[in-house]
């Protein structure tokens, strides 16, 4: 085969053919486009090792059968491209000559498809290794690599990471009992006896995810909110080590030294600890979590007004905010800078509403402050916890007051009616002398009963007295005294029942209604029936909702199982629609694990399938309560437990507006 400078319409013939001669064949067998990263990592190729493979050309001709002097490529147009946009950056010219054979006689459209069929890609696993290769017997880098293969840097340290994978993990990939993604998920860390510990149980259950979890099981995820807190900076600048994963797509790492995360995130909670401590709290104390079981009575803040000036801005800010809302409302792509306004409005908006939220200055005298971590790894500051000794005492009891001196209690007996008979004369004209026990006792009887019967026939003022009597026990230390209602409530708390409750969504979201709540109630309790009357019949009906729901105690223990009340639990769930697949998930630790493997088995069954459950069936116990966890997750499955009954004859909103 000979070689010539001058392109010439022969069979087999290497030819040199310049760049801009060359067009795409109309009878190339690929049809979809070659990738943008593709044609880079050609162009990357031929720039460092030149064009290692020619092109296959025939000449291109009218219809008359006439030569145009243009050549179509039927084999190599990835290359072509490659050497177009070599072109276009001004690498080589665009008369570049390219080496070409042409091929006149075969079919055009063949010998296109023949040069994607008939070819054996290598493994992944070979070129990983290959990779490797290049890294320790070269000493290249990963950025000489990626510029000599047209890949990032990264796609080479990932490959690098994969041929740093146990030998014995490599072959079962080889020969396909490994997938790719498993194989990333156990790269990584490059401990082989930890990789092959770790293969060996996987059970059934291989699922990246999975592997990539039991792999870190000593380490902290970077999804934890210490991690969070702290971050990858500080923790290595402290002398931490972090094991990256280089396949996920957050690119985080594992932190192997938890000791060191907890003292580096309760060193800052302290910092800010000393921060808020400075704002005259009587003190201030910082916990990764919250100790929900302080034990504390709490003071919220006032609601203040804001001036006139102040009041003005936060309206022009809300009408801004309004507008933009409703302007943009349903679009999926809202302009950054109009995203950026929003955020700016949202802070403006937020400071405002924090101006209106005052502690009074006596309450911040002996009040305190906790300060730790939300389940978001966000610092989490929460204020005026009143401790025991700093609880003020309660003013006497002034109704009890004006009894002892409408009675004439002074502590040297009581004065019964028959004795004053026998004293009319001494009494005569003395209206200042105190009325007898006996006759106060009848007299408010008489008030009492026709208060009842009065009180009765009048529903609104009766919510209203109903209202303030919960209010009063709610939020006030003295509520016994607040209240002429015999209404007694008892709101037990739940933490010692289930540990961790207090960080539920659900448990948030109640403190959140309740400082609400308290924020908006009078400081001064006898302004309460005030305020419970002022309120509309939605805020009031809101205010009553809340301390009632507060009083609701379904907790089963042992020995009051066939306690009476835990059968009207369920018709108050029916009530209110109560779905616990919104406020509870079947996990290890919430409930499979603590149970039997029979009970593990049938919520597979009952929650995914029969099939499912036979596949756990064979496993321990922990490794089945996890595979379940996973398995159950988004199936909305519950416990009998935790089921709201459906009777078909409850029709809640019809009973409601019966009773209404």
């Amino acid at each position: 085969m000979t070689t010539k400078t001058e392109p010439v319409a022969t069979h087999g013939v290497e030819v040199l053919i310049p760049l801009n001669k060359l067009k795409k064949s109309p009878h190339n067998a690929r049809k979809t486009a070659h990738g943008e990263a593709a044609i880079q990592a050609l162009a990357a190729s031929i720039a460092h090792k030149g064009l290692l493979q020619n092109l296959v050309v025939q000449p291109e001709v009218k219809a008359d059968g006439t030569a145009t002097g243009y050549y179509l490529v039927t084999a190599g147009e990835g290359r072509r491209l490659a050497l177009e946009l070599r072109a276009k950056r001004r690498e080589i010219k665009r008369t570049e000559p390219i080496r070409c054979i042409v091929d006149a006689t075969h079919d055009a459209l063949e010998i296109s498809l023949d040069e994607n069929v008939t070819r054996t890609e290598m493994h992944p696993a070979d070129q990983f290794e290959a990779f490797r290769a290049l890294s320790e017997e070269r000493g290249w880098g990963a950025e000489e690599i990626a510029a000599r293969f047209g890949v990032s840097p990264n796609t080479v340290r990932q490959r690098l990471r994969l041929a740093a994978v146990s030998p014995r993990l490599m072959q079962l990939y080889r020969d396909g009992e490994v997938t790719l993604e498993q194989l990333m998920a156990f790269a990584v860390s490059d401990d082989h006896a930890r990789q092959e510990e770790v293969y060996e149980n996987l059970g059934w259950n291989r699922e990246p995810r999975v592997i990539r979890s039991r792999m870190m099981e000593s380490h902290v995820p970077p999804t934890d909110r210490r991690a969070i807190f702290v971050g990858v900076d500080a923790y290595e600048q402290a002398g931490g080590v972090v094991v990256r994963d280089l396949f996920s797509e957050e690119g985080g790492g594992f932190f192997e030294d938890a000791g060191l995360l907890d003292r580096l995130a309760l060193e800052r909670l302290n910092g800010l600890a000393d921060e808020v401590r400075a704002e005259g709290w009587k003190w201030v104390e910082a916990h990764l979590d919250f100790p929900y079981s302080h034990g504390l009575r709490r003071e919220y803040p006032r609601q203040v007004p804001l001036s006139k000036a102040d009041q003005k801005r936060y309206e022009a800010l809300r009408r801004e905010w309004d507008d933009s809302a409703e302007q943009y409302e349903g679009d999926e792509d809202v302009p950054d800078d109009v995203e950026s306004r929003f955020t700016e409005l949202e802070a403006a908006i937020e400071q405002f509403s924090e101006r209106q939220r005052v502690f009074d200055p006596d309450v911040i005298a002996r009040s305190g402050v906790f300060v730790s971590l939300d389940r978001d790894g966000d610092p989490q500051i929460e204020r005026g916890f009143v401790r025991a000794e700093d609880v003020p005492q309660a003013k006497p009891d002034r109704r009890s007051r004006d009894e002892d001196a409408a009675s004439g209690d002074t502590g040297e007996g009581v004065h019964d009616d028959e004795q004053r008979a026998d004293d009319d004369e001494d009494e005569a004209g003395d209206v200042g002398k105190p009325l007898s026990d006996a006759l106060v006792r009848d007299l408010t009887a008489h008030r009492t009963l026709a208060l009842r019967l009065v009180l009765g026939e009048q529903p609104v003022v009766a919510l209203i007295a109903l209202t303030h009597a919960l209010a009063a026990q709610t939020f006030y230390r003295s509520a016994a005294d607040l209240n002429c209602l015999e209404v007694r409530m008892t709101a037990s708390p739940l933490g010692h029942h289930a540990e961790g409750i207090g960080e539920t969504a659900a448990a948030k979201a109640l403190e959140e209604r309740h400082r609400a709540w308290a924020e908006r109630v009078p400081r001064n309790s006898d302004d309460l029936w005030d305020f419970v009357a002022a309120l509309d019949d939605e805020g009031r009906m809101g205010l009553l909702a809340h301390c009632v729901a507060g009083t609701v105690y379904a907790v089963q223990q042992r020995w009051d199982t066939k306690r009476p009340s835990l059968a009207l639990v369920d018709t108050l769930a029916a009530a209110v629609s109560l779905d616990m697949a919104a406020h509870w998930q079947p996990t290890a630790d919430a409930y499979l694990s603590r149970v039997t493997k029979a009970h593990i088995q049938q919520a597979v069954q009952e929650g995914v399938s029969n099939e499912a459950a036979e596949r756990i069936t064979g496993l321990k116990k922990q490794p089945m309560a996890k595979a379940a966890e996973e398995l159950l997750a988004g199936t909305g499955w519950l416990p009998a437990l935790l089921k709201t009954p459906v009777a078909s004859d409850w029709d809640a909103d019809n009973r409601l507006h019966r009773a209404a």
